[in-house]
C-alpha cells in the first residue's frame, strides 16, 4: 500500500509540470500582459513606466526563464505576489478555497439526495412509465449547459419570486442555494442514469434469481444485497465527481459571485494575474490526484476483491 502511493505521489510530478507548463505558454498566447490590463483603463500612459513596471515584475525576461524562475519559488515554498492586488498569492488562495469547499459539499449532498432515490426507482420501474420519465428529465438535465441553468434558477427564485439573492451576500446558506442546485441539476441527472445502470446490472445477476427462488422479498433484496453491491460503484464515482467539481464551479462562481477560488481565477484570467493563475492551476491539479488516490484507497479498502487481486469473473 505504502509503495502504491509513493507511486501515485511521483506521478504527480510530471502532471504537475505538464500542465503548469501548457498553462504558463497559453496565458503568454493571449498576447497581452497584467501591466496591459492595469494600465489600458488609466488612458495615457508613458512607455517607460508600463517597460519599467514590467522588469520589476520580471516579464520582460524570456519564457523559459520566467517559467524556470516561477518553479524555482514553488520549490522553496514561494508561490509569488499577485501582479494586481500586490497580496501573498498563497494566502489570497487559501482566504478563497473554504467558500469552494462549502459548494462542493453542498452540491454532492445535494446530487445524493436526489439522484440516488430517483436512479433506483427508475431501476425498480424498468421500462415502465416511471423510468421512460425520469431518463426524459435526466437528458434534459445533461442537456442544459451549468449558466443557462444558472440563469433559469435566477429568473424564477430571485427576479420573480424574489426568495434568494440573485448576488451572493457572503458564503450564507441563503446565498448558497442556487448556485448548490446549479450544479446539482446537471450532476444528478448524470448519477441518476449511471445509478440506475449499476442497480440494473445487479439486478439481473444470479444471486437475485438464487434470493426471489428461496422466497425473500424482493425489499430486501434490494436493501440489503443490491444496493449494498453498487453503492461502491456509485461512491466511487461520486469521490471522482469531487475533483471535477473543485475545478469546475469557476463559471457557477462568476455569475453568482460566489467569492470562491474559480471566480478568483476567472477574474486572475481576465487581467493576466500569472501567478495567480499558476497557483490556481498546481492545488486543483494537486486536489484532483489527492481526491483521486483517496477514492483508489478507499475502493481497495472496501471491495477485498481487488485488495487480494481477485477479479469477477
Amino acid at each position: 500500500m505504502k509503495k502504491y502511493i509513493l507511486k501515485r505521489f511521483l506521478q504527480l510530478i510530471p502532471v504537475l509540470i505538464g500542465i503548469t507548463f501548457l498553462s504558463f505558454a497559453m496565458m503568454r498566447i493571449a498576447g497581452s500582459d497584467a501591466i496591459t490590463e492595469l494600465y489600458g483603463d488609466k488612458g495615457a500612459v508613458a512607455q517607460e513606466i508600463i517597460d519599467a513596471k514590467r522588469a520589476e515584475l520580471g516579464l520582460d525576461q524570456p519564457f523559459l526563464t520566467q517559467y524556470l524562475a516561477w518553479i524555482g519559488g514553488i520549490l522553496t515554498g514561494d508561490m509569488g505576489i499577485s501582479y494586481i492586488s500586490g497580496r501573498d498569492v498563497f494566502q489570497t488562495f487559501v482566504s478563497k478555497l473554504p467558500a469552494t469547499l462549502l459548494l462542493t459539499v453542498l452540491a454532492i449532498c445535494a446530487t445524493v439526495i436526489i439522484s440516488i432515490p430517483l436512479g433506483v426507482l427508475a431501476a425498480v420501474r424498468h421500462d415502465k412509465f416511471t423510468d421512460y420519465f425520469l431518463r426524459f428529465f435526466s437528458f434534459i438535465g445533461n442537456s442544459l449547459p451549468n449558466f443557462f441553468v444558472a440563469l433559469l434558477l435566477m429568473q424564477v427564485f430571485s427576479i420573480h419570486w424574489s426568495i434568494f439573492p440573485v448576488i451572493s451576500n457572503g458564503t450564507t446558506v441563503q446565498s448558497a442555494v442556487l448556485p448548490t442546485l446549479t450544479l446539482a441539476v446537471a450532476m444528478s441527472a448524470k448519477y441518476m442514469r449511471q445509478v440506475r445502470a449499476t442497480v440494473l446490472e445487479e439486478l439481473n445477476k444470479d444471486y437475485v434469481e438464487g434470493a426471489k427462488a428461496r422466497g425473500v422479498r424482493g425489499r430486501v433484496i434490494l436493501w440489503k444485497s443490491v444496493l449494498k453491491s453498487s453503492m461502491l460503484t456509485i461512491i466511487t464515482l461520486l469521490a471522482l465527481s469531487i475533483g471535477s467539481l473543485l475545478g469546475g464551479t469557476a463559471i457557477i462562481e462568476s455569475i453568482f459571485m460566489w467569492d470562491g477560488v474559480g471566480k478568483l481565477a476567472v477574474d486572475a484570467i481576465t487581467m493576466r494575474d500569472y501567478p495567480l493563475i499558476q497557483a490556481y492551476v498546481v492545488w486543483m491539479a494537486i486536489i484532483y490526484v489527492m481526491v483521486n488516490l483517496i477514492t483508489d484507497l478507499l475502493y481497495h479498502a472496501l471491495d477485498p476483491r481487488i485488495r487480494l487481486g481477485v477479479s469477477e469473473v
